[in-house]
């Protein structure tokens, strides 16, 4: 009887120590969704409505894909770049090519993550983020791939050819080893590390002048591409892309939820393509026979980041 009283002690003691009801970790998913919006804001580095500056011109690219190689929520309490609630973060691989920054590492292109508008970038979950309430993001983008339009004026025995297309593949990170580049339907290859600015455009030509298509490449010199950050006493590393945005409402995660949170992340792609318009026309244009006419592209970065909560 002792001994079964003592059992029943226990029992009774183990029932009411353990909380059966106590909250567990579920399975719900937290999805990150990215969409490219020619209609948002254009914002400049501050954040603030930019204005186009006179004698240059720009275009809303058609957007392919786009890749991020690091993304964190940041609580209202804003914290430095890394210091928030990291949910993706990607390959990288080691690398020592020249640079201003001390950048010992690039990031690893052949395992980047492509999507393209309205797709899922990554899903990840939500038992695994740190619990708090998020209300700004920072992407620290690396890769672009869009078309555009252009006037490729003055050919040999042709003339003008007006109202092209082109597709331009432009690495914004800070540092990117890219092996082949699969720029439209053309691959050019790299086998090197190429700092932020490198591009890679090729024309689309069709009809009878397909054959002619053709792949170039070059760097964009240092600083000249808009980074968004309007939290200017958070500064963001240089030489690279990290764009800063606020979400419409507060997002409060405990790892607890029981239904998936959906995050879009709305990149402004307003006029996002800048040139210096040599003859203003609007126009992209491009010189074959004089380098010195053609009109020198001076920004493809992001006009702004806007998260919006489902």
């Amino acid at each position: 009887m002792r001994i079964n009283l003592i059992s029943l002690l226990l029992s009774l003691l183990f029932a009411f120590g353990c909380d059966n009801n106590q909250p567990t970790p579920t399975d719900a998913k937290l999805r990150i969704r990215f969409t490219y919006d020619s209609s948002q804001e254009r914002l400049d580095n501050l954040g603030e409505l930019s204005v186009m500056p006179a004698g240059h011109a720009g275009l809303n690219p058609e957007f392919r894909k786009m890749s991020a190689h690091f993304i964190e929520l940041v609580p209202a309490q804003l914290l430095p770049y890394k210091a928030g609630a990291e949910v993706f973060q990607g390959a990288e691989v080691p690398a020592s090519n020249a640079n201003p920054f001390g950048f010992t590492t690039a990031i690893d292109f052949d395992k980047a993550t492509l999507v393209e508008d309205q797709e899922i970038f990554v899903e990840i979950p939500l038992a695994d983020i740190k619990p708090g309430t998020y209300e700004h993001a920072r992407v620290s983008v690396s890769y672009q791939s869009f078309d555009v339009k252009f006037n490729l004026n003055n050919i040999a025995s042709v003339g003008d050819l007006t109202n092209q297309t082109g597709t331009l593949a432009a690495f914004v990170g800070y540092n990117t080893f890219i092996n082949e580049l699969e720029v439209g339907l053309k691959t050019l290859p790299v086998n090197e590390a190429k700092l932020q600015g490198f591009w890679a455009f090729e024309t689309q030509f069709t009809g009878q002048l397909e054959a002619y298509n053709q792949v170039s490449s070059g760097q964009a010199p240092p600083n000249a591409t808009t980074v968004v950050n309007p939290f200017p006493n958070f500064p963001i590393p240089q030489g690279s892309c990290v764009v800063s945005g606020s979400f419409d409402g507060p997002v409060s995660i405990t790892g607890m939820e029981e239904e998936d949170i959906e995050l879009t992340f709305s990149f402004s792609i307003n006029k996002s393509f800048e040139w210096v318009d040599k003859n203003a026309n609007g126009m992209w244009d491009l010189d074959a026979q004089d380098a010195e006419k053609s009109e020198g592209v001076v920004d493809m970065g992001l006009r702004g980041l806007k998260v919006f909560v489902r």
